[in-house]
């Protein structure tokens, strides 16, 4: 008889020990029994053991997929480093199929003809197994990409190239079709599950080398994979919102380093944790001549005169608009005329949002959904006004003024299903749309030539967020909403703000990499790259029982050296999904010290972020 310690897919459970008449595989995946469960449950073979002094039952079947050395070695270390259970990590991956793996090798020409900068930064990237390719917009660090993919597919090795969202694939799917042909695929939520498996068994096959896609593209069963491509590295939608709270950028670096896989970091606005690690290559020198003129307007958020007269002369010129808000929907807060409170959700200690086309309010945490109130549901009269403006009300608002025109909104609400991207994409490409309104999807990359007037509006509420990273993130955005505008020839950029300074600085050095060295002396040793941040979330639909439990922990931290505590108090967002959410935020530079107190932590009440991004 053989003894197997088994990790069950997507439980937070330990290994459990089970028996087998056969001899299996380590990375095996196969099914069991687990008490009180009617199905078999399925689980990962993770190590061969000695007779326990317990009794065990048998695997009940053993399937004809299995995990990789590598997927096991990374799994544990996902487990290790964002404190999850092995089975949680192992969840991540799509396993391999126990058939022959075809060897298809391929020869690739690409034709791309780099200059002579592009030359020198591509050459970096091959001399370093890991590197940072810090590249101005429109500076061309695709063709960059394509000449690494093209090298390691002419090694026959396999490549993926990863993107924050999907807003970026269906640009990035065409200029690699066009030259990597039926060698490529696209893997993001959106795509059909009778197409993702299509994708793996050709992944298999060995008919598909190239991988393009989101987060989870990373994941995929790659027999010989020779480079990951981040591209906009910087993007904060590579960590994970969920458990495992991983960041795929960091697992990169990690299969880099440990299998000797290349990697290349690229953005035009880089973190500062990659810039400061991650050997770097400037790349300032753009294909196009262009000039933007940066106007500020000093007015409360929403469409005035100065604004909408600067659209009108663009629309004039039948040239296109791109307009950026943060928040979707039409409004973001309802609050009353007379008692001052706004219609929060029953569930979260958020206000509703007010989406008209469904004549509804919206939670954008939970979803719950109510009908829109005639009257204050707290004090019966008095009347509801609306707050905080969203891409829906600029979108319906530019309809009035300009009907003769056609205007698109460009965000989650919009934008459901693939085709429907690809559509709003290809029209604006073709100039079907002469005004696009949206949120953060509007940066992702999107290379419009005839876009002259970037608006962004609502820039102030994402600086004045309660987080370290807040000038990084306010000024990348700018920076790569403004990159939109002037693409090839003249632009203008208009920044809705009462901190004008903030971006006057940034747009008197004009370079980002000044911006980046200055953050880093402000941060000096309290908040990364120099230190390791944590967050605990304890969440219950009993919050003294979540309080109870966050204060256990805060008097333990009280007496661990080298750990920080920052701070314990009530969540930003106090509740959610009907549980309450209390949190403990702490530092430390030693990371074995800081992991060690955080797998000690032993509650179902508790989530743990590590590298969070506060």
């Amino acid at each position: 008889m053989n003894y197997y310690e088994i990790s069950l897919l997507k439980s937070p459970l330990e290994p459990l020990t089970y028996q087998s008449n056969q001899e299996i595989s380590i990375g095996q995946k196969i099914e069991v029994q687990l008490q009180r469960r009617v199905k078999l449950v399925t689980g990962v073979v993770v190590k061969k053991v000695s007779k326990p002094t317990f009794k065990c039952i048998d695997i009940a079947n053993i399937t004809n997929e299995y995990f990789d050395d590598i997927m096991l070695q990374t799994a544990k270390f996902i487990s290790q480093y964002y404190v999850c259970s092995l089975g949680e990590a192992l969840s991540l991956y799509i396993p391999f199929k126990d058939t022959d793996i075809i060897e298809n090798n391929i020869s690739i020409q690409s034709n791309i003809i780099l200059s002579d900068k592009q030359t020198q930064a591509f050459e970096f990237c091959q001399n370093h197994l890991s590197s940072l390719l810090f590249a101005n917009t429109g500076s061309g660090k695709t063709e960059i990409y394509i000449k690494a993919i093209e090298k390691q597919l002419n090694q026959n090795k396999q490549a993926v190239l990863l993107m924050p969202e999907i807003a970026l694939t269906p640009q990035m799917e065409k200029r690699l079709k066009k030259i990597f042909n039926t060698n490529v695929a696209i893997w993001h939520s959106k795509i059909q599950k009778k197409k993702k498996n299509e994708i793996i068994e050709n992944l298999l096959n060995g008919t598909i080398k190239i991988i393009a896609g989101a987060r989870s593209a990373l994941f995929l069963p790659y027999k010989n994979l020779g480079l990951i491509v981040v591209d906009e590295e910087h993007d904060d939608s590579y960590k994970a919102n969920n458990k495992p709270r991983l960041n795929v950028k960091d697992i990169s670096l990690y299969m880099s380093k440990k299998f000797n896989i290349q990697v290349i970091l690229g953005s035009a606005t880089p973190s500062l944790i990659s810039f400061s690690k991650v050997p770097y290559f400037r790349l300032k020198e753009t294909f196009y001549k262009t000039s933007k003129e940066i106007i500020y307007d000093n007015s409360i958020l929403g469409l005035n005169d100065n604004i909408l007269k600067h659209i009108e002369q663009t629309l004039s010129c039948n040239e296109q608009i791109i307009i950026f808000l943060p928040t979707r929907a039409n409004f973001k807060y309802q609050i009353c005329s007379s008692c001052g409170k706004s219609i929060q959700c029953p569930f979260c200690s958020v206000s509703l949002s007010l989406h008209k086309q469904n004549a509804a309010l919206q939670c954008h945490y939970c979803n719950y959904t109510q009908a829109i109130p005639k009257n204050c549901p707290y004090c019966q009269s008095g009347h509801i006004q609306n707050f905080r403006l969203g891409t829906a009300e600029v979108t319906t608002q530019l309809q009035n003024l300009f009907p003769q025109h056609k205007i698109q909104t460009f965000d989650k609400d919009s934008v459901k299903t693939n085709n429907t991207l690809k559509k709003i994409l290809k029209d604006f490409n073709d100039n079907k749309i002469d005004i696009l309104v949206g949120t953060q999807m509007l940066s992702k990359g999107h290379d419009y030539h005839n876009v002259t007037l970037a608006v962004i509006l609502g820039i102030d509420s994402i600086l004045n967020m309660t987080s370290y990273k807040v000038r990084e993130k306010t000024l990348s955005l700018l920076i790569q909403i403004a990159g939109r505008s002037g693409r090839n020839g003249k632009g203008k950029v208009i920044i809705q703000t009462k901190n004008q300074d903030f971006f006057e600085e940034f747009y008197q050095k004009k370079d980002y990499k000044d911006f980046l060295e200055d953050e880093l002396n402000i941060r000096q040793d309290i908040y990364p790259p120099n230190v390791k941040l944590a967050k605990v979330i304890f969440s219950h639909t009993n919050p003294l029982l979540a309080y109870e439990q966050m204060q256990i922990y805060v008097k333990i931290l009280q007496n661990i050296d080298e750990i920080e505590l920052i701070g314990f108090k009530e969540s930003t967002i106090f509740k959610i999904a009907n549980k309450y959410r209390y949190e403990i935020l702490i530092r430390s530079k030693n990371i074995k010290k800081l992991l060690s107190f955080l797998h000690s932590i032993d509650t179902p009440l508790a989530s743990i972020d590590m590298d969070c991004l506060i």
